[in-house]
């Protein structure tokens, strides 16, 4: 047994999801996808400091997650941000952090 499948399920999906965006590189593509709407994975690499094959892996990681798909058009595969899944795993994020930061423990010393 993995010492990850200990803990419960919501809390093995928000670590998996803080891993995905943990990444300089992933956030980056988040971001140009943002800014573009939608892209060709080339067109990545050539605007981020990162070769091809590392910008597919880090694509591939992302979309793995469901944070983003692709739609094979002809040779190329076109990348969006899938808002969906973002949002929800934002609300999660934010549940999880808001029980935390309202415990209000003074840790002052």
């Amino acid at each position: 047994m993995n010492k990850s499948e200990v803990f419960d399920a919501k809390l093995q999906e928000l670590a998996r999801f803080a891993r995905a965006i943990s990444h300089p590189a992933r956030l980056a593509i988040l971001e140009y996808l943002a800014e573009t709407r939608t892209c060709i994975s080339g067109d990545i690499s050539q605007n981020l400091p990162l070769s091809r094959t590392t910008v597919s892996q880090h694509l591939k990681e992302l979309k793995e997650l469901g944070l983003i798909h692709g739609e094979i058009d002809g040779l190329k595969i076109n990348y969006c941000i899938c808002s969906e899944n973002i949002h929800r795993y934002l609300e999660e994020f934010n549940t999880f952090f808001r029980k935390v930061r309202d415990a209000a423990v003074d840790c002052e010393v």
